[in-house]
């Protein structure tokens, strides 16, 4: 592997570990992305000619380390910084020539982004920034705003943080249930961003669904009574378990109704059922268990050789009723038009305001497989141009084509 190679892999791979390690010492986000950045670049210039170090980590928590102490004596930080900075040099020093392993301080990062001074409606977006290294961009497509108007949020977040010293401490734990939601949210969020590029070679959230899995194993002990923590790592591992039966030996799409469920992990299959067992003891459901309730049941064409619909149906109806996000609204008219029939899907898919569809991939793929169904061509010829035109997975869009010419686009 080409030394920029494993640059760019570090970097994937160690960002949000780097950042939330310094971040929880040093207390200053803005000067932490600061130095980190610099500390690339120096491992740019220096690692072509003195060789990858043993521990890249470590090497870089020094490398930024230095970069720290320069800011601190040029705007002259009062000496209380000092023994801050000493103890980031002996943590460097030890991890570099030791078998330590790195410290991760991402949780404690991510509930520092749940402080009740913090806006609510920048927390998830935050924790995708800083922690799990989701640029800005990509979280503005997420939330539906101009990647302009998200940065300036962060910007102001992180400037809120620095002004208030705001504590980097996992909260008490009777304070844990109140600020879970968003980290939840963030792991989700991530999820599904590492999940949709997975499959692409150079992208630099490949890796981010195993690090999602992680991170809510990371949370189970600070919140062992939480049911939604047990319900979102019983969705994510049964979405997981079908990674490999998503694409065929060529690299063509297979969509769920068609994958070779003998392909399906039946190892994490059992584990997702595991957590939901669990999480259903606690008696109290929410979003994420439903999710995953949906999919336990697409797991079960496994050992029945069938998809039972109607249930599927009817759980979409209770996450549609409590929590109704655009893709809860999609996925029902989908499991509705395959229990009652297309017409059915179709008339909840037009009951969703077209404002809110305008960029929505899923709901255009699906329009136009329903619409084919009940032979409205010119309909199914334009929600299919649209689906290719937002698909950013190749393989995705090369399927969507197929379906597309067979009605002539």
């Amino acid at each position: 592997m080409e030394i920029n190679q494993v640059i760019e892999k570090t970097a994937r791979d160690a960002y949000g570990r780097l950042l939330s390690y310094l971040a929880v010492n040093w207390r200053d986000l803005q000067a932490v992305e600061d130095a980190i950045g610099d500390a690339f670049l120096a491992a740019l210039e220096t690692w072509p000619k003195a060789g990858v170090p043993n521990k890249p980590e470590a090497w870089l928590v020094t490398a930024a380390r230095r970069r720290l102490i320069d800011r601190a004596r040029r705007t002259r930080i009062s000496e209380s910084a000092l023994p801050t900075l000493a103890a980031i040099s002996e943590d460097a020093q030890r991890l570099s020539s030791s078998s330590a392993v790195f410290p991760d301080e991402r949780l404690k990062m991510m509930f520092l982004c749940t402080h009740p001074t913090i806006d609510a409606v920048m927390r998830t977006p935050l924790m995708l920034q800083t922690v799990l290294g989701i640029d800005a961009a990509r979280i503005a497509s997420a939330f539906i705003i101009k990647p302009s108007t998200m940065s300036q949020r962060l910007t102001r977040a992180k400037a809120k943080i620095r002004a208030e010293r705001l504590t980097f401490e996992m909260p008490d734990a009777e304070e844990i249930p109140d600020r879970l939601d968003p980290v939840l949210e963030a792991i989700y969020a991530a999820y599904g961003s590492g999940w949709d590029e997975a499959d692409t070679a150079d992208s630099p959230r490949k890796g981010l669904a195993e690090e999602a899995i992680y991170l809510g194993k990371l949370l189970l002990p600070f919140a062992p009574r939480e049911p939604e923590v047990y319900g979102l790592l019983a969705l994510m591992l049964h979405c997981e378990a079908r990674r490999e039966a998503r694409h065929d030996g060529e690299g063509n799409y297979i969509p769920l109704s068609e994958q070779d469920c003998t392909r399906w992990d039946q190892r994490l299959i059992m584990e997702a059922e595991q957590y939901l067992h669990t999480a259903s003891q606690a008696g109290r459901i929410g979003r994420f268990q439903l999710m995953a309730a949906i999919q336990s049941v697409h797991a079960q064409r496994l050992w029945t050789g069938r998809t039972e619909w109607v249930p599927i149906a009817q759980l979409y109806e209770g996450l549609v009723r409590n929590y109704p996000t655009l893709g809860a609204l999609v996925g029902r008219a989908a499991a509705v038009a395959e229990a009652y029939g297309p017409e059915h899907g179709i008339a909840l898919l037009e009951a969703i305001p077209s404002e809110e569809v305008v960029n929505y991939q899923p709901y255009w793929a699906l329009a136009g497989h329903l619409y084919k169904q009940v032979e409205r061509i010119e309909d199914a010829l334009s929600a299919y141009s649209r689906a290719i035109g937002l698909s950013t997975d190749r393989s995705v869009r090369q399927f969507l084509s197929r379906l597309a010419s067979v009605l002539g686009i």
